[in-house]
């Protein structure tokens, strides 16, 4: 009797280790000892929340799909994740740590183009892999060794909307750039790429990212009588402009850049943002796509699996992280975690279709995206339209 009372015991004591291994109380049988450290420095919190906050959940999402499919060569991946409130001295500080303290193998973000130009001294002396969400051409251009990003150089976005105002028969344009690395890098690329188009700036005005009203730069803008205006910038201030422009009750169109791209913007903005023309990823208008398109699948995929796992609608920024982590993966197979050799693999992976674009990066190119990752976008009873010309 005894000895069937304790085969009872012992066959209700592996059912139990069983059932919480299953529902992950003990660790994955089978992981090699050293995780695979990834460190991910968004800005989850402060007025960029809308950039860092969906790229940091997407990461998070990526990481948990990878180490349920086995990891990457049997290691699991372990992400170590970090707020820089958007502030370039704590994203400094996150970075430093991350490297000196956690060993991570790479880096996903910042979020912000200023953020990310201030470690990139820092990942290029440590040789650790940085793949960037921001988009200023600068992160990459010219291209330094160990630094990547995923989001849409703001060259490709101004030659989106240089080619719909061409079509639009748009000759005499009025700028209004924020006074930051992403600003700058906006207004160089929309004086440069300007003549090629046939276009005129007959007026530059710049704003602070923290002004809460630009209503005498839009009333200089006015004054030079241009037939739309390019507002670039991120949230908040060109939501700001949108409000100005509608209580001026300025005419003629208004254009912002992919750095609005998200559901916040619509948000801040509210009805002044109707009407609005921008240039974005496809994700915000990913069911209007033809189904031959080759980024229709992957889209589709991520929103249902973000929005599933996070309960809020998905948002493009989200995207960059997603397709990071996602190439990071790729390229860290079979490099034992040696931080060159996955540089090295990065700079090899082609044709990889993401959230994003299709990637095809090179030595020469950091980015890898070329004209198709951005599409033409109208703003339209509060949704995404998507512009067939």
């Amino acid at each position: 009797m005894r000895y069937k009372e304790h085969g009872l015991l012992k066959t209700l004591v592996v059912v139990a280790l069983v059932s919480f291994a299953t529902l992950g109380f003990f660790p994955r049988l089978g992981w090699s000892e050293e995780a695979y450290k990834i460190g991910g420095i968004f800005a989850i919190t402060g007025s960029s929340s809308f950039l860092g906050d969906p790229e940091k959940r997407s990461m998070e999402m990526v990481v948990d799909e990878i180490n349920a499919k086995g990891g990457i060569d049997g290691h699991k991946l372990e992400a170590v994740i970090y707020d820089t409130e958007g502030d370039p001295g704590k994203t400094n500080l996150a970075a430093s740590k991350l490297i000196s303290n956690d060993n991570v193998l790479a880096i996903i973000g910042p979020s912000l183009t200023p953020t990310t130009l201030a470690i990139v001294p820092l990942v290029e002396e440590k040789k650790v892999p940085l793949i960037s969400c921001a988009a200023g051409i600068k992160i990459t251009e010219p291209v330094k060794p160990w630094v990547f990003k995923t989001a849409q150089n703001d060259v490709l976005a101004v030659a989106a909307i240089y080619q719909h105002m061409k079509k639009k028969n748009i000759k005499k344009i009025g700028i209004i750039t924020v006074e930051n690395a992403f600003g700058e890098s906006g207004k160089e690329q929309l004086t440069a790429q300007a003549a090629k188009f046939g276009i005129e700036i007959v007026q530059a005005e710049t704003f602070g990212a923290k002004d809460t009203d630009m209503t005498a730069q839009l009333t200089k803008l006015r004054t030079a009588q241009p037939d739309a205006i390019i507002c670039w910038g991120t949230n908040p201030g060109p939501a700001v402009i949108a409000k100005n422009a509608q209580q001026m009750n300025l005419k003629m169109p208004l254009y912002q850049s992919h750095g609005v791209a998200s559901p916040k913007f619509i948000e801040l903005a509210a009805e002044a943002a109707e009407g609005i023309i921008l240039p974005t990823g496809k994700i915000l208008v990913a069911q209007q796509l033809p189904d031959t398109d080759p980024q229709k699948a992957v889209l589709l995929n991520y929103i249902e699996q973000y929005e599933k796992r996070s309960q809020i609608p998905v948002s493009g920024f989200g995207g960059y992280a997603y397709d990071a982590i996602n190439l990071l993966a790729k390229a860290m197979q079979g490099t034992n975690g040696d931080k060159e050799k996955i540089r090295d693999a990065i700079e090899k992976l082609v044709g990889h279709v993401g959230v994003t674009g299709t990637f095809n990066f090179s030595p020469q190119d950091h980015n890898g995206l070329g004209q198709d990752a951005f599409v033409m976008v109208q703003i339209e009873n509060g949704k995404w339209k998507l512009l067939s010309e």
